[in-house]
């Protein structure tokens, strides 16, 4: 089993433990794969709620670029409600996990 199926395996576990949601394997695989090296990194693999910065570079790079979707309060919502659903006292939020859940959100699950 190679790093990336590991780390696919422990997300789709963190999804089903944390959120109470069976992963659609096919599309956290995408997303994971989109991710690149981050996931990787140990700082990069994780997202910071409360991180205001951290915040700002989910909603630019993955909601904006990625996914192509329109800036507005919306996003903001989306991103607030995702932390939510993750746990807010949840420390380690893996970045793979958050994408995957704003893409179920947004239902943007077409761009992979």
């Amino acid at each position: 089993m190679s790093k990336r199926d590991e780390l696919i395996a422990k997300y789709a576990a963190d999804l089903k433990e944390k959120c109470g949601i069976d992963a659609d394997m096919g599309l956290l695989t995408k997303v994971t794969i989109g991710c690149g090296p981050a996931i990787y990194n140990a700082d990069a693999a994780t997202v910071s709620g409360s991180d205001e910065a951290e915040v700002a570079t989910v909603k630019n790079n993955f909601l904006i670029k990625k996914l192509g979707l329109a800036d507005g309060p919306d996003l903001d919502a989306g991103i607030d409600a995702v932390m939510e659903q993750y746990g807010k006292s949840n420390r380690n939020k893996y970045r793979a996990v958050v994408y995957y859940l704003l893409t179920k959100h947004f239902g943007k699950e077409s761009v992979y």
